[in-house]
């Protein structure tokens, strides 16, 4: 007969979990050098990476959708998403936006052979809107991360490396205003910004937001300009760093509320489990689909606008 298993020590305590943060800070050790290596690495793997990206968050979206009752044209919407970033890539904006004019008009028609009619508005308003909000808008981290190679920038003559540093740049802008709103908020938040939406995010976080998000774009300007051969960021001045950071670190912001009201609206937490910590996929880039189409844009506008 087998003697009887030890009693627990009366001092034993069980197992400790990492903490959210901690969960949060070892994930980002994680997923910005893979994606600071795969923007240096660009051509098809950056892309792919996009368009995986895509897929993941736009069936986390759907899944909003089916909270809500309704039911989204999701492979669909999959395959639609997964293609955007090769048509950005062996295109350009014309042909996106061509894309964009078909997949609309196949959701419509597809709706017709859906045994369900009852739900067709909604389900093809989310199938849509779910290819516009996350296929189209991280798209542009394609468009970005390949700047040089865009025709509407011919103009400026821009190296080969500036799509690298821009993509980096809105990363860091990013990365900066979501840790600065976050430590700001915990220690300073006193004011709600939208107690409706995100009970926990205040005023004071957001301005920390802006701010740490700022430093760290002039960081990664000052790193390029300093060490980077070449410095492929030497057109793009240091007051444009300054004034475009801002503007991206503030939209991250906003990019994290829209996810936010979306997710309480649908009544869920998180949109998925895949990143410890954090939550799913959109939780981790929400900002960035807001980012990096207004860093296009702004891009656009700084050198067509002859600013540089």
């Amino acid at each position: 007969m087998s003697a009887p298993a030890p009693a627990p020590a009366p001092n034993a305590s069980p197992a400790r979990r990492p903490s959210e943060l901690t969960l949060r800070w070892l994930s980002a050790g994680v997923l910005i050098p893979v994606f600071a290596t795969v923007t240096v690495v660009g051509g098809l793997w950056f892309v792919a990476i996009v368009a995986a990206l895509n897929a993941i968050s736009i069936n986390e979206f759907y899944n909003f959708i089916r909270a809500k009752g309704a039911e989204a044209q999701r492979s669909f919407g999959t395959v639609a998403v997964l293609a955007l970033p090769f048509i950005v890539y062996v295109g350009d904006a014309a042909l996106a936006t061509s894309f964009l004019t078909a997949v609309l008009l196949a959701t419509l028609l597809l709706q017709l052979f859906r045994q369900r009619i009852d739900q067709a508005i909604a389900s093809i308003a989310a199938t849509f809107f779910g290819v516009f909000y996350v296929g189209w808008l991280l798209s542009h981290t394609v468009s970005v991360r390949f700047v040089s190679d865009d025709t509407l920038f011919a103009a400026a003559r821009l190296p080969a490396g500036a799509g690298i540093f821009f993509t980096l740049f809105t990363i860091c802008a990013v990365l900066g205003s979501d840790a600065g709103a976050f430590f700001v908020g915990r220690w300073f938040g006193r004011h709600k910004l939208a107690p409706q939406v995100s009970p926990g995010k205040t005023v004071e976080g957001a301005f920390g937001g802006v701010a740490f998000g700022v430093l760290l774009a002039m960081g990664c300007k000052a790193a390029f300009s300093q060490w980077v051969p070449g410095d492929p960021s030497a057109s793009f001045t240091y007051a444009a760093a300054a004034a475009i950071g801002a503007a991206l670190a503030a939209v991250a912001v906003l990019g994290d509320l829209i996810e936010s009201l979306l997710k309480r609206d649908a009544h869920v937490k998180d949109a998925g489990r895949i990143v410890p910590g954090v939550g799913g996929a959109l939780d981790r880039f929400d900002s960035a689909l807001v980012a990096f189409p207004l860093m296009y844009y702004l891009l656009l506008a700084y050198y067509r606008l002859g600013t540089s």
